[in-house]
């Protein structure tokens, strides 16, 4: 059974949401990186790049498909996790701390406040 981090907020898309300070740190979920297997390379936005809320952001591909991955809110990047775009597989040893993606600044902080609680997201995945 997938880890569901019951601090974090979620995307009906598989993304996680983490409040640090004023940033909004994002990743994808233990449910997304089980589903997708072994992945192999990552594409990010650069530092600097605007995203909206629902739009895509990046890519990450893995030895069985390649997936978009969604903004959860409207923010501003501030920093890419490069260590993670060097070495895509720590998505899959670690989604939730060293496998994270991108921090972000995020444009309204409502947009953070709207994503689902781990029961919904749990209750999504596990339907």
């Amino acid at each position: 059974m997938s880890e569901v981090k019951k601090e974090l907020k979620y995307t009906k898309e598989h993304e996680w949401a983490s409040q640090d300070g004023d940033l909004i740190v994002i990743g994808i979920t233990d449910h997304a990186q089980d589903s997708l297997g072994e992945i192999v390379y990552l594409e990010l936005p650069a530092v600097g790049d605007s995203l909206d809320k629902d739009s895509p952001f990046g890519a990450v591909e893995s030895t069985k498909s390649v997936s978009d991955l969604y903004s959860p809110l409207n923010c501003e990047v501030v920093e890419v996790n490069s260590d993670a775009e060097s070495s895509p597989e720590l998505i899959n040893q670690s989604p939730y701390s060293e496998g994270w993606l991108i921090k972000v600044k995020p444009t309204n902080k409502e947009d953070f406040e709207e994503l689902l609680t781990a029961d919904d997201y749990e209750s999504l995945i596990n339907g």
